[in-house]
């Protein structure tokens, strides 16, 4: 699998972003084996927090979430998805499917021998960790979702997806670093749009930024929707804690905690919360609050 890896050096000016880089090979069931870079702050003998984020984000978007969860004393586990951040980027958009992402953050939750895991995840990063989380229950002891989704394709994904997904593919330089800016509530400064740019030197970069707007099943016979149907029959019946934490300003996700709370079981109970005045990218907005929230989520949950 051919691919691209970004220089340190474009890395070497990120504000509020000192943690140290790690990372291993992760393979995937087609032989493609890449390397994932991760952030893993706090005590390793901790029940891990995996923070997964989605697209065109990386973990810098988690660096205010990342020291709240750490002094609260757990172990926080950050990776970047391949295509993203530290972690490589094959060129080829047919080598980005849904499944691939699974297999690779399985591949890395494996390796580091994760378990007792409080899962929050928040755009990709719920439809690839609440798939993980369904095929691997026994590594999972709670779950936050925030502004994400689990799509099977059964049901119409809304016209603010569609546009997007058009533009995704119409855009002649796909503007990322803007486009966070554009779906947060409080506007970024340069640093912070340069920071979500820096793992992009130019175009050849982003194929995977590119592609997974289409990944996202919108049909019934959709390569992943058998799966994610399947996903759904575990969730149906999970009584393990799962807290919604959605923001107020997100068209995108707009009403899937009300679904969730509707058909999971686990979300019974809990004290769910709508963030004001965050975007779609609600750890940019209001990342300290939303830490606060998981902190005070596995405590009452112990």
């Amino acid at each position: 699998m051919d691919f691209l890896r970004t220089e340190d050096s474009c890395f070497a000016h990120l504000p509020d972003y000192p943690f140290a880089a790690h990372y291993l090979n992760v393979d995937d069931s087609e032989g493609g084996e890449l390397r994932v870079h991760y952030v893993d702050e706090g005590p390793k003998d901790a029940a891990p927090i995996l923070l997964l984020h989605g697209e065109p984000t990386w973990s810098f978007l988690y660096r205010k979430m990342i020291p709240i969860l750490v002094k609260a004393g757990h172990r926080v586990i950050v990776p970047d998805l391949i295509g993203f951040g530290r972690s490589d980027k094959p060129t080829k958009r047919s080598d980005y499917t849904y499944q691939r992402h699974v297999d690779w953050i399985t591949s890395l939750m494996l390796q580091l021998n994760l378990s007792d895991i409080t899962l929050v995840c928040q755009d990709w990063g719920g439809l690839i960790g609440l798939r993980l989380a369904a095929e691997h229950n026994e590594r999972f002891a709670r779950i936050v979702a925030a502004n994400t989704m689990l799509p099977t394709g059964d049901h119409q994904p809304g016209d603010a997806f569609l546009k997007w997904r058009q533009f995704s593919q119409d855009v002649e330089v796909f503007p990322t670093g803007n486009l966070i800016n554009s779906a947060c509530v409080s506007s970024l400064t340069p640093e912070i749009v340069a920071a979500y740019d820096a793992p992009f030197p130019d175009e050849r970069y982003k194929e995977g930024a590119r592609q997974f707007p289409l990944l996202v099943p919108i049909t019934p016979d959709d390569p992943a929707a058998d799966k994610n149907r399947a996903a759904w029959k575990v969730l149906s019946q999970w009584q393990k804690p799962f807290l919604t934490a959605f923001s107020d300003s997100d068209p995108i996700t707009k009403g899937g905690d009300a679904l969730m709370q509707k058909l999971i079981p686990g979300t019974q109970g809990q004290k769910h919360t709508t963030i004001v005045s965050g975007g779609h990218f609600l750890q940019e907005d209001k990342g300290e609050v939303l830490a606060e929230v998981v902190v005070q989520f596995i405590a009452d949950n112990q």
